[in-house]
């Protein structure tokens, strides 16, 4: 069977189960067991793919047809430019979190010392990566409160050579902070998915991502107002809180630090268009 033939027969089975995109998830799944870029197939299509290749091939659709998510297929995914390291230990980075990473980075940029950021809920360290790649002063903390995801960040902080100004912290909220631990920038991209709703999410979520990633307790907005009471006493004069927000919350979210006296300076839309970013400072800074 030729490359062409395969990934049209694949895509169909795919199609079938319900996967978005079939034809670009076979591909990319046909890429990774040739160890080819995907773009490279197109020059291929006539190729006989070998025994070997077709079994190694099947298998993996068979998995990507019961709703395991390509990344965890993959091993890694791609977060701003950055091969990232992902497995069932924490939430695949999204899209949309890379909007987060770009302005964290370009604050950062506004310091001329050794800015100091705390990533909540750093997961795979996808952000706190991103970050201290791009900011060589920058010193992260980060931090979550699952042992087996900040392996998974130590691993991704290794891989891009950012070790020794990440530190990672294991526990539950910012009370696993100390009292003198101060940041320029607090960025997160909490759980933020009301309890109720987590049934209904996509397979590839529901099944694959923690739970404890997901669930942002009954209304979603747990995090929210955990941070807008408690975040101001590890912020400096000076710092932002940069979080990410799921459809619909920006408002209440917006609400809840105002009631805290933090002044919102803006929400910002993703790449979709839809509000998903909130900076907010403590009232009384510039």
């Amino acid at each position: 069977m030729t490359v062409l033939e395969t990934i049209q027969r694949s895509a169909g089975f795919l199609a079938r189960k319900g996967v978005d995109s079939p034809r670009l998830q076979v591909e990319l799944l046909l890429a990774h067991v040739l160890k080819l870029p995907r773009l490279k197939l197109y020059l291929n299509f006539e190729r006989e793919l070998a025994g070997p290749e077709l079994d190694a091939l099947r298998d993996l659709l068979k998995r990507r047809g019961d709703r395991e998510p390509l990344q965890h297929i993959l091993g890694s995914t791609s977060f701003c430019g950055l091969e990232i390291k992902v497995n069932r230990d924490a939430m695949v980075p999204r899209p949309e979190t890379e909007l987060l990473a770009e302005r964290a980075w370009q604050f950062l940029s506004t310091y001329m010392t050794r800015p100091r950021v705390l990533d909540y809920g750093t997961g795979t360290g996808c952000l706190a990566v991103a970050i201290a790649v791009q900011c060589p002063a920058v010193q992260v903390v980060a931090l979550d409160v699952s042992p087996a995801a900040l392996a998974l960040a130590r691993d991704n902080a290794a891989a891009h050579g950012v070790t020794g100004r990440i530190r990672l912290i294991q526990g539950d909220g910012l009370g696993a902070l100390s009292a003198t631990d101060f940041f320029d920038l607090v960025a997160s991209n909490p759980p933020y998915i009301p309890s109720a709703e987590i049934g209904s999410l996509a397979p590839e979520v529901r099944n694959h991502d923690p739970r404890i990633a997901l669930d942002g307790g009954a209304d979603g907005l747990e995090h929210y107002r955990h941070f807008a009471a408690e975040a101001a006493r590890h912020l400096c004069p000076d710092g932002r809180i940069m979080m990410e927000f799921g459809d619909g919350q920006g408002e209440r979210i917006r609400e809840l630090f105002v009631q805290h006296n933090w002044i919102v300076e803006r929400i910002e839309s993703d790449y979709t268009g839809r509000p998903r970013i909130l900076t907010a400072r403590v009232g009384g800074s510039k």
